[in-house]
């Protein structure tokens, strides 16, 4: 990818900075989440489709709102964003940490641990959608993050190309299964199984992993639990809840293999081991 402007290009000015500090301001209550519902409506009129320079999550990020929930919370309400979640990420950081953000939409997660994460880290974030795959480059880009490495595929229960199918409502919707069946839109994109790309990258052991693969969840870890090595076990799984669409038990799965959950949120189920 093309080097990319300097952060601070697209910042907001006038009208639309007041209307985004005003969102950022409000409460994590659902008083408050009408709110920014409310003042998000007019800010998302005057952009017109225009990317916006943010903090967000103690980093720089380019953030396109316009059909993407993820950055619409992080132009508008990052103080709520996955908070429960990142808490009990960064809880786990320490020097050497190996952090794996499959799913990586637009890199909150990955450059949310980098900034948190020393420099003999390492944190990889992998993304199949090509143009999220270029949002996640650029906002790499723009936070000069050496520990972060993108990868472009998708997270499978084999090796080859799959259909990939994207939301075109909310284009960080993306999975192997059919998820947005009213007008899904189809491509084709390289897979990887996760152990296969563990070893590759030759990790010694994994940190952390968050899976956030709209119901796809259970593809990668039920082969991955199968054939990979105790060693390799991650201390800390943050997976998005699919309950309803997992063709098997993931929880069970987990459990059976010596994880607890210790936290739920309305979007993720959080697991610790040992």
């Amino acid at each position: 990818m093309d080097e990319v402007e300097p952060f601070g290009t697209y910042a907001p000015r006038g009208f639309l900075r007041r209307l985004v500090e005003m969102t950022r301001s409000f409460p994590d209550t659902w008083l408050g989440r009408r709110g920014v519902i409310l003042l998000r409506r007019p800010a998302m009129a005057m952009l017109g489709g225009r990317p916006a320079d943010v903090e967000a999550l103690g980093v720089h990020v380019r953030v396109r709102p316009d059909n993407n929930i993820c950055e619409k919370r992080l132009l508008f309400a990052p103080a709520s964003f996955d908070a429960v979640e990142l808490s009990i990420l960064e809880k786990h950081i320490r020097p050497g940490f190996i952090f794996l953000d499959v799913g990586a939409n637009v890199g909150a997660y990955a450059l949310f641990a980098a900034a948190r994460a020393d420099a003999t880290s390492r944190i990889l974030a992998i993304e199949p959608q090509p143009s999220m795959y270029d949002r996640l480059v650029a906002n790499i880009q723009l936070n000069d993050f050496p520990t972060i490495k993108a990868m472009e595929c998708a997270v499978a229960d084999r090796t080859g190309d799959l259909t990939l199918f994207i939301d075109v409502k909310n284009s960080g919707e993306s999975s192997v299964k059919i998820v947005a069946v009213g007008g899904a839109e189809p491509i084709k994109v390289a897979a990887k199984r996760l152990l296969d790309i563990v070893r590759e990258e030759g990790f010694p052991r994994l940190d952390a992993v968050k899976l956030d693969v709209e119901g796809a969840e259970d593809l990668i870890l039920d082969p991955f639990f199968a054939d990979a090595p105790e060693s390799l076990y991650p201390g800390l799984l943050i997976v998005e809840n699919g309950t309803g669409r997992w063709q098997i038990d993931l929880v069970d799965l987990l459990d059976r293999h010596g994880y607890r959950k210790v936290a739920e949120t309305r979007l993720n189920l959080v697991f610790e081991r040992g």
